[in-house]
C-alpha cells in the first residue's frame, strides 16, 4: 500500500511540475492568447504536451528555454523537440513575423501562411508601379517589381473553388501585365553620386523611405495611429493608436510605446477579446486604418474621416486636434456599412485579405467581391447573376447561367467562424468563392457579422417587390438599364471621396541628408524581429523626402472608366511634380512632371505622367448623388473642377509684390510666391481638355482604365438643359407668353415641385402630340394614297 501511495505521490508531483508554465514567473498576469476552451488554445496545449512541457503554451509560439531563470537564458534557443519537429526553431519575440511564421502560425494555418508572400499587402505591387509610373513609367505597364521579388506557385495550388481557379486563369490571360508569374525585388536606394547622373532614380529613395512602410513584412512607422504587429499580427493582434500596453503582464511597460494593447488574437465572431472587462469580436476597423490611410485612403474614408490642414477643433485645455497617421481630419458622413456595424472583414473574403498565393498588380486584381454579390439588381437576385457580373474587365455586361449558392466550403475556410445554419446556401463572390458570412434565406440574405450581430438584408429585387425603393432609385436602377450595366453601384452611392490634388515631392540629397530605408530594415531580421524595431538607424540611405499637396477636395468625385470596364468615381492618384536637390545643393529637377510617349492616346510628344485613379471610395450612403452632380458637371465628365477654369496659367511663376497696373514689379528684391510647374498646362483635376484630348493618365494598371470616351460623355452631358426651356420664357413665344401671364394672374407659384410637374407634363404632352400627330399624318397619307388608287382604278374602268 505504501509503495502504491509513494508512486502516486511521485506521479502527482511530476504531473504538477509538468503542467507548470515557468514563463509565468516573470509574465504573471499575461492573458492567454486565446480562451482556454477554444479549439486553437487546445491545439497549442496539445503541441506543448507533445514537446514535453505540458501546460506551457508560450513556447509553442515563442520558442525559448522554459528552464531559464534569467531573461537572457529564457529568451534564447528552443526545445530539442522543436528542432526535429514542427515548431519554433529559436526564440521568437514576434512569432507572427512572416520571416519565421511557417514554424508558428503555419503549423495550424499552412494555406494562409503559404499565400502571404505574394499577397498584395506584402508585395505592395500596385503602389510600386504607381510611383514608377509617376516618375516617368520606368517599366511601362508591366508590374515588374515587388518589395522582395518572387514567383507565383503552380496554378493548381491557387486557393479557392474550381470555378474561382478557372476564372482567375482566364483573367490572368486577359490582363497579363497585372498578374505576373514572377517579379523582381525593388532596386536598392541610390547614392547621392548616382542621383547626380540620373535624378529619376530618386523614385527608389521615395518608395523606400516613404511609401513602403505598410507591408506586412515589417512593423512600419511608429507614429500615433500607425502602431501595429507584423505578419499575421498586423491584423490579428490589437494595437491602440498610442501603441501602449494595457494588459496585466507586469513585465511589460505601460508607458513605453510600440506594444500591443493586450496579449490576444482578434479574428472571428467566435473569438472574444477582453480589454478592461469589455468583450469584443472581429478585427476593428481601426486595425485596418493603421495602413489604409494613405493612397486611396479607403480605411479612414470608411469611418468618414477626410484629412485637413487645420487643427480645429480645440479640446478642454485649448489644444488643437492631435495628429492621427500624421494628419488631422474632418468627420464627414460614414460609409453606411460602417454605420450598420460592419467591419472590413464582413465584406472582404479570406482571399481578399490573405491572398490566393498569386501576385496581383493592384487592388482590382486582389478584390473578388462586388456590391451585387449581396444586393443583386432590381431584376435579379445575387444567386441569379452569372459569375463575373460587375467584374467583367470588359465593356459588355456579363451574361451566362446563374451562379447559385453553395453549402460546400474548402477545408481552410472551416478554420474561421462558419454559421451553423446554412439556410439555402452561402452566396458566391463575383469570382466564385463562397461568402461565408452571407447566407441565403428564401428571397433575403442573413449577414452573420464578425461583431456577433446578425443583419437581415433584403436584395434590391425583394425591395422592388415590396415597393420599398424610392422613385428616384427605381428610375436610376430599374428604368435606366445602362446605369446597372455600365456603372459601379458606388458611382452613384459614394457621395464623396478624398481628393488630394498634386503630389509635390522633394528629394533632397544635399548636406549628407539621410533617412531610414524601411524596406531594407524589414528585410533584415533576427528570428523574425525586423530592423524597424530598435535598429532603424542602421538602415539610413542618402536623401530626405518631403511631400505636400496643391489642394484638397471631397465633394462629387469625377468619373472615369475603371479596369473592369465600368464607370467609376475617380480621385487623384500619383500626381507627381518632382524636385530633386543634388548633393551640393544644386537643383537637378524642379517641379518636374514627366511625359510618357505613346501612352493613352498620346504620340511621341507624350502625355503627363500624373494620374487620376478610379476607386471604390468606401463612402457609400443610402442616398445617392443627385442626377445633376454628374449630368451637368464638367468635373464629372473629366473636364476638371469648373472645367479647369479656376486656376491661372501654372506654367508661369507667380510673383506677388508692389507693381504697376501693367504688372511691372517695383522692388528689386522679390521672392517667387508660386514657382512654375512647366508641364502643367491644365490643372491637376483636368483629365481631358475642351477638345476631348486626354491630358493626363487615368489608371495605369489595367487595360480598360481611361477617361470617359466621346460617346459616353455625349450620353452623360446634359448641361444647358435649363436653357432649352427658358430661352422661350417669358415672352419669346406667343403660346409660352400666354401661359406665363395666365399663371401670373392666377397667382400660381412656380416652386420646385410645380416646376418638376410642368416639365413632366411638357414631356408627356410633347411625346403624345408627336406620336399622335405622327399617327394622324400617317393615316392621312395612307388615306390619300388609297383614295388616289381608287380614283385611278375608276378612270381605267
Amino acid at each position: 500500500m505504501r509503495r502504491i501511495l509513494g508512486l502516486l505521490f511521485v506521479f502527482l508531483t511530476f504531473s504538477v511540475g509538468e503542467a507548470e508554465n515557468t514563463c509565468m514567473t516573470c509574465h504573471e498576469g499575461v492573458a492567454d492568447i486565446r480562451d482556454r476552451d477554444s479549439g486553437m488554445m487546445q491545439a497549442i496545449l496539445q503541441k506543448a504536451d507533445e514537446a514535453g512541457v505540458k501546460g506551457n503554451d508560450c513556447v509553442v509560439c515563442h520558442g525559448g528555454n522554459p528552464e531559464g531563470k534569467e531573461k537572457e537564458d529564457a529568451h534564447r534557443g528552443t526545445l530539442k523537440y522543436f528542432e526535429a519537429h514542427e515548431g519554433p526553431k529559436a526564440f521568437y519575440p514576434y512569432p507572427a513575423s512572416p520571416w519565421i511564421n511557417e514554424h508558428t502560425c503555419g503549423m495550424c494555418h499552412p494555406n494562409q501562411v503559404a499565400a502571404q508572400e505574394n499577397n498584395l499587402m506584402a508585395t505592395e505591387q500596385g503602389k510600386i508601379h504607381g510611383a514608377l509610373w509617376g516618375f516617368g513609367a520606368k517599366e511601362g505597364y508591366k508590374h515588374t517589381y515587388t518589395n522582395f521579388g518572387g514567383k507565383s506557385p503552380d496554378p493548381h495550388k491557387r486557393l479557392g473553388t474550381e470555378s474561382y481557379k478557372k476564372y482567375m486563369e482566364e483573367l490572368s490571360v486577359l490582363e497579363p501585365q497585372g498578374f505576373p508569374m514572377e517579379t523582381k525585388e525593388l532596386p536598392a536606394a541610390p547614392t547621392a553620386e548616382e542621383i547626380e547622373k540620373d535624378p529619376t532614380l530618386s523614385v527608389y529613395t521615395y518608395l523606400r523611405q516613404e511609401c513602403l512602410r505598410c507591408h506586412t513584412g515589417g512593423k512600419g512607422r511608429e507614429r500615433r495611429g500607425d502602431y501595429r504587429g507584423i505578419g499575421c499580427a498586423s491584423c490579428h493582434v490589437p494595437y491602440s493608436n498610442a501603441g501602449l500596453y494595457e494588459g496585466k503582464d507586469k513585465s511589460i511597460s505601460k508607458k513605453e510605446d510600440g506594444h500591443m494593447l493586450v496579449h490576444a488574437i482578434q479574428s472571428s465572431r467566435e473569438v472574444k477579446v477582453n480589454v478592461h472587462d469589455i468583450n469584443y469580436s472581429g478585427i476593428p476597423v481601426e486595425t485596418c486604418t493603421t495602413c489604409h490611410n494613405r493612397g486611396k485612403r479607403i480605411g479612414v474614408s470608411y469611418q468618414g474621416l477626410m484629412e485637413t490642414e487645420y487643427k480645429a477643433t480645440f479640446d478642454a485645455q485649448g489644444n488643437g486636434q492631435p495628429k492621427l497617421h500624421t494628419k488631422r481630419y474632418l468627420h464627414l458622413t460614414e460609409d453606411i456599412h460602417y454605420s450598420k456595424g460592419m467591419l472590413c472583414q464582413d465584406c472582404h473574403t479570406s482571399n481578399d485579405m490573405h491572398g490566393d498565393g498569386f501576385f496581383r498588380g493592384a487592388n482590382l486584381g486582389a478584390v473578388e467581391i462586388e456590391c451585387q454579390d449581396c444586393h443583386g439588381t432590381t431584376t435579379k437576385f445575387p444567386w441569379e447573376l452569372p459569375l463575373g457580373y460587375s467584374d467583367e474587365f470588359s465593356t459588355q455586361p456579363k451574361k451566362g447561367k446563374a451562379r447559385g449558392t453553395t453549402k460546400t466550403l474548402a477545408k481552410y475556410l472551416h478554420q474561421g467562424a462558419i454559421p451553423t445554419d446554412k439556410g439555402d446556401g452561402f452566396l458566391l463572390s463575383a469570382r466564385g468563392n463562397p461568402l461565408t458570412k452571407a447566407v441565403r434565406k428564401g428571397d433575403k440574405v442573413v449577414m452573420h457579422l464578425s461583431s456577433g450581430k446578425d443583419i437581415m438584408l433584403s436584395p434590391l429585387k425583394t425591395l422592388k417587390k415590396e415597393n420599398k425603393i424610392s422613385q428616384e432609385g427605381l428610375v436610376a436602377m430599374d428604368q435606366i438599364e445602362a446605369h446597372t450595366e455600365k456603372l459601379e453601384c458606388y458611382t452613384c452611392h459614394a457621395t464623396w471621396a478624398p481628393q488630394c490634388y498634386g503630389c509635390h515631392v522633394k528629394v533632397d540629397y544635399s548636406g549628407g541628408k539621410q533617412n531610414p530605408d524601411y524596406l531594407a530594415a524589414s528585410k533584415h531580421h533576427v528570428n523574425g524581429k525586423t530592423g524597424e524595431v530598435d535598429t532603424l538607424k542602421d538602415f539610413l540611405v542618402d536623401g530626405e523626402v518631403t511631400e505636400t499637396r496643391s489642394y484638397l477636395r471631397w465633394e462629387d468625385p469625377a468619373l472615369s472608366q475603371n479596369g473592369e470596364g465600368r464607370v467609376s468615381p475617380t480621385i487623384p492618384g500619383c500626381q507627381v511634380s518632382l524636385t530633386v536637390i543634388g548633393k551640393e545643393g544644386n537643383t537637378l529637377l524642379q517641379n518636374h512632371i514627366f511625359k510618357i510617349p505613346n501612352a493613352e492616346g498620346a504620340g511621341e510628344e507624350g502625355i503627363n505622367a500624373i494620374t487620376m485613379s478610379p476607386v471604390q471610395p468606401h463612402t457609400v450612403s443610402k442616398a445617392s448623388r443627385t442626377c445633376e452632380s454628374c449630368h451637368s458637371s464638367l468635373k464629372a465628365m473629366g473636364r476638371g473642377i469648373n472645367g479647369g477654369k479656376y486656376f491661372a496659367d501654372q506654367t508661369k511663376t507667380t510673383i506677388v509684390d508692389l507693381m504697376r497696373a501693367d504688372k511691372t514689379l517695383l522692388p528689386k528684391q522679390v521672392d517667387e510666391q508660386i514657382p512654375a510647374i512647366p508641364n502643367l498646362k491644365h490643372e491637376f483635376s483636368v483629365m481631358i481638355d475642351e477638345n476631348g484630348t486626354q491630358v493626363q493618365t487615368v489608371g495605369n494598371h489595367w487595360k480598360l482604365s481611361q477617361a470617359l470616351d466621346n460617346e459616353t460623355r455625349a450620353k452623360l452631358d446634359r448641361s444647358g438643359a435649363c436653357l432649352s426651356c427658358h430661352q422661350e420664357i417669358p415672352n419669346e413665344d406667343l403660346a409660352v407668353s400666354l401661359m406665363v401671364h395666365t399663371a401670373k394672374f392666377a397667382g400660381v407659384t412656380i416652386d420646385n415641385s410645380m416646376h418638376k410637374s410642368i416639365v413632366n407634363k411638357s414631356i408627356l404632352l410633347g411625346a403624345w402630340v408627336q406620336v399622335l400627330g405622327g399617327l394622324f399624318l400617317g393615316g392621312v397619307v395612307v388615306y390619300l394614297y388609297m383614295r388616289r388608287r381608287k380614283q385611278m382604278r375608276c378612270k381605267k374602268d
